[in-house]
């Protein structure tokens, strides 16, 4: 520390001679500057805490505010210098609210519930939220201090208070934005936020949380039809398969249930790309080992992918209905449901994949109810 930032002999001798609030300031921030200092003396410190409590009285607003700015992030502070500092004016309140180690969850959580929307604000933005102080502030803060809590990454949120959040700001894209985007959320929040958000904050829901495989399903269907619908109207870019492929491969996300699903609901450029990425090798390598007539191409594929073997019966009975399709020129729907939900329970007779089969029989009939009630 230099030693202009010191509390000299000049200094006390210019304070006494002209106590002006400019001067109490300039010696407030100096003797906060050297405090937690290793040369000071136990002696020395109690000297220094004793100033600072009559500084805290000081009448100037400047001078408090001295006192807090070089205070706010010293560690050693005494709590009750910390919290009277953080019960005064915004001004004098706000660095150590925003920095300060020493004031504990209860110092925090009283500020909240008392504190306007700029200290709420503050409170949300710190380096560290705990669960408590953030479920405070869901309770008692207003769109930007809920936007700023769940935009912090270094705030830890509690399932419940994630709840509360999308119970009073679900129209709010100012708050459901940066949800969606933060680092990870509970299962229930994700697939909860799904059904609020706009396509992009879909997609990337589905690429960067964790949500159940059937939701991951339903979305995966939505996005890439309305990505084909979009090239065919000639609309905006969509994100293409391999870029899909890939956001799911990075995050964790790229599930052989996800993939099967898929190749059964007739998306088998999906298939083949997914197969691609998790096996390593170019895409039309793995198109001409799925394609392989002697099946020997695809049995490698899964082993290689780490594909269930369960899923192979299934697998190979997609693609025959696609092919199947391809080769006569069909572009019947409800022909392409039918021999699916056929062909796939012959396939799994001896080997039932429940939870996979029963989405895939749910997932056809239903498009199927739903052409029957369009016509």
């Amino acid at each position: 520390m230099s030693d202009a930032n010191k509390l000299s002999s000049a200094d006390v001798a210019k304070l006494l001679q002209d106590p002006n609030e400019n001067n109490r300031a300039e010696a407030a921030a100096k003797v906060a500057s050297t405090f937690g200092a290793t040369t000071l003396t136990e002696s020395e410190r109690q000297i220094a805490e004793d100033i600072f409590r009559v500084m805290l009285r000081d009448a100037a607003v400047r001078v408090r505010q001295a006192l807090s700015e070089s205070l706010k992030d010293n560690p050693d502070v005494p709590h009750d210098v910390a919290a009277t500092l953080a019960q005064d004016v915004d001004e004098v309140a706000m660095p150590v609210i925003e920095f300060s180690s020493v004031l504990t969850d209860k110092d925090l959580i009283d500020i909240v519930r008392t504190r306007g929307t700029d200290v709420q604000k503050v409170v949300a933005g710190r380096k560290d939220v705990s669960e408590d102080v953030a479920d405070a502030l869901a309770d008692a803060g207003d769109e930007e201090v809920v936007a700023t809590l769940v935009s912090n990454k270094g705030a830890k949120i509690k399932e419940t208070t994630f709840g509360k959040v999308l119970d009073k700001f679900s129209d709010s894209d100012a708050v459901k934005a940066p949800l969606a985007m933060r680092g990870e959320l509970p299962i229930g929040v994700a697939e909860r936020l799904v059904t609020l958000v706009s396509e992009q904050l879909r997609d990337h829901i589905m690429t960067h949380h964790e949500i159940s495989p059937s939701m991951a399903s339903d979305l995966l269907m939505e996005s890439r039809e309305k990505a084909t619908v979009s090239l065919l109207e000639g609309g905006q870019k969509s994100t293409t398969v391999q870029e899909l492929v890939d956001q799911l491969f990075d995050n964790g996300r790229l599930t052989p249930t996800l993939m099967l699903r898929a190749l059964c609901m007739g998306d088998t450029t999906f298939f083949e790309v997914a197969l691609a990425k998790r096996v390593g090798i170019p895409v039309v390598n793995a198109y001409k080992l799925v394609h392989d007539k002697g099946d020997l191409g695809l049995k490698r594929l899964f082993e290689v992918a780490k594909m269930p073997e369960q899923f192979l019966p299934m697998a190979r009975a997609a693609l025959d209905v696609a092919d199947e399709m391809l080769e006569t020129g069909g572009d019947d729907r409800q022909q392409f449901r039918q021999l699916m939900i056929e062909r796939v329970l012959t396939a799994v007779e001896d080997d039932v994949d429940t939870e996979n089969l029963d989405y895939l029989i749910g997932k056809l009939q239903r498009h199927e109810g739903s052409s029957s009630d369009a016509a």
